[in-house]
This record gives C-alpha cells, structure tokens and sequence, in this order.
C-alpha cells in the first residue's frame, strides 16, 4: 500500500512538472516568394504607407505591367497613382523627375533599361546632379526601375547591363538585387531615400523563388542601401558579384566543395555606393579576389571593384592576381548558342577560379 502511494505522488509531480514546463514553439517556416511577388508586395507597402508615393511607365496599370510586377495595383490604387504613359522615355522620366521636386516620390519603370538610354539626360541631368547643384535645397526622390542586363533571345539592343553606366555618376544611387529578400528590402528602401536611385532587376530572376522569412516579410524591413552580404562563408577565394551571377557563384561554389575549394560569395547589392569593407574583409581572409558580372568588361564594376583593392590594404593579401569574369566585349548575338558564350557560365567561374588557385 505504502509503494502504491509512493508511485501514486511521484506521477502526480511529474504531471505537475509537465503541466509547468512551456512547450518549445517552432519557429514559423519560411515561405517561398518569386522575386516579381517581392517587388510587388514592396511597391504595394509603400503605395499603402506613403499617398505621395506613385508608380508611372507604359502598360504599368491596365495591363498590371509588361512583366506583372505592378499586378493588382491598379485595381487597389486607381488612375492617379497608378499612371499608364505613352511609349515615350524622355517624356514620362521628366513627369516623374519633376513630380519628385514637386514633392512626390515617383516610381518611374522603364519596361528594360536599355530604353532608359532614351531619358539619359533627365536621369542624369535633372534628376542625379539638381541637389549639388542647387546647394543640397532641392532633393530629388525617385525611383528608377525596370529589368536591366541580358536575358534571353532578345539580341543587342535589349541586353546591356547599365550598372557601370549609371555606377559612374555622382548623384545617384544604384542598387542590384538577386534574390526576393534583396527586391523587397531594397526597393522599400530606395522608395524611402531622398536621393534618385536606379534599380536594377534583371527579367531571369522575376520567376525564382526564394525562402523568405517572417522577419523578412515584415512590412518595416529594410535592406540598407550600401551594403554588401555574404551568401556563402569559404576561405579559399572570395567571388564577388551582384545581381543574376550571385546564383552562378554560388552554384560553381557548390561544385567546388565536393573538391574541398572552399569560395566566399559576397552579393554586393549596391553599386553605387560600393561595399568596399566587405569586399577587403573578405580578400584579407581569403587571398584571392575574382569578380563576376554579365555585363561588359571594360571600364565595368569588376574593373572598379579591382581597383579599389589594389589601391586599398587588401591588396598586401593577395597571393594572386584579381581576376575578372565578365561578359564578351561584344554585342550580343541572337543565336542561343553564340549567346550563352557571350555570358559568364558556371564553368567559367570555376574555370577562373581553379587557375587563379593554380589547382
């Protein structure tokens, strides 16, 4: 009887043991989100937060945009912030750049930035040099966005890549993302910069998904303008990219560490401002520097970035050259085939970086 009572109280403080103790909450998972749904819900949130906040370019409203990244938007907002244009650059980037020193804070698309090169003068003229010029009283707070670089099967004129191009002028901030988490913490950030900033998507990526994380999600996060993240830790070679070519790097990454080459990837984000700490933290670790982009190579962001470590204190770090990987310094070509070797590739990634690691 007495063992009976002894299991009876030791069953009744286990229960109250459990009945204390708090059950571990599992973290809500990540959700998959395509960068085209990132920038919607982004532009939808500042559309939401900020009534001086309006989205203008062609087929941006009716037809929820040629590449449905403003889908719904018009239905939400209406006529008056939501502004189909007339198939004229020049015209409707100086609406937008005089809306912003009317006070508003446009969102001007260009349905590729190859078209961009029709409005250059109102971009760089009105909008990137009004506040040195006018002695920092008149800001210019507008947004310049649209798929920019190569994609596929659309040949010369629709596939130059404008980050140097528009990296090279004071005045403007020029942001790069890669994945759902970049578009949407970037463009709310550039939304909310008093500065004129060029955004630069790229048409491959509207598609891919990416995991996106409740914190993510949250209607006040920010990606700061400005500053680099590193994708993948390594310490055998730091590659260096922005935009598409993150994927690239981070996929020949993979490949080489069934080989034990371990690569750090940093995803610059930005490229005007140029995350320059990130970059020399990350040679001094490793010792050796190759940059990726798809654009051309001459005068490109992988020149500036080489120049950049060379006249820095990482340059002491270096146990190889930098090597750059670019695109060919040729216009591209239609054909597929003569396409895919205008553009960096995985192998040649991997080639670049077993030759600079003389593997």
């Amino acid at each position: 009887m007495a063992s009976l009572r002894c299991f009876l109280r030791s069953g009744k403080n286990a229960v109250s043991v459990v009945l204390r103790r708090e059950f571990h909450r599992t973290p809500p998972a990540a959700v998959q989100i395509t960068v085209r749904d990132a920038l919607n819900q982004a532009m939808d949130e500042e559309l939401e937060r900020d009534e001086r906040v309006f989205l203008l370019g062609e087929e941006v409203a009716q037809y929820d945009g040629a590449y449905k990244i403003s889908r719904g938007l018009w239905k939400k907002y209406g006529d008056k912030r939501i502004v189909d244009t007339p198939i004229t650059e020049m015209g409707f980037a100086g609406i937008a750049v005089g809306a912003a020193m009317g006070g508003l804070r446009p969102i001007c698309e260009f349905m590729t930035f190859n078209f961009s090169m029709q409005a250059i003068d109102q971009v760089i003229n009105s909008a990137a040099k009004t506040y040195y010029m006018s002695a920092g009283f008149q800001s210019v707070p507008i947004v310049f966005r649209g798929p920019n670089g190569a994609s596929a099967g659309v040949a010369a004129q629709h596939s130059q890549c404008f980050a140097a191009w528009y990296g090279h002028c004071p005045g403007l901030k020029v942001v790069s993302p890669w994945s759902a988490e970049d578009a949407r913490g970037l463009l709310k950030s550039a939304i909310r910069d008093d500065n004129p900033v060029v955004f630069l998507e790229n048409e491959l990526m509207y598609g891919v998904p990416f995991e996106m994380s409740e914190e993510v999600q949250s209607k006040d996060f920010l990606v700061p303008i400005g500053k680099a993240k590193i994708e993948r830790q390594g310490n055998h070679v730091t590659l260096v990219s922005h935009s598409r070519m993150v994927g690239l790097c981070l996929d020949a990454a993979a490949v080489l560490a069934k080989e034990g080459i371990e690569c750090e990837v940093v995803n610059l984000r930005s490229i005007r401002p140029l995350d320059t700490e990130t970059i020399e933290t990350s040679v001094m670790k490793t010792n050796h520097l190759i940059t990726v982009e798809g654009g051309w190579p001459q005068f490109g962001v992988g020149a500036e970035i080489l120049a950049r470590v060379m006249e820095g204190p990482a340059f002491s770090y270096l146990d190889a050259p930098a090597v750059r990987v670019t695109g060919v310094d040729i216009p591209m070509p239609y054909a597929k085939i003569l396409e895919d070797n205008s553009i960096p590739q995985i192998k040649d990634i991997i080639f670049s970086i077993k030759k600079t690691l003389n593997v």
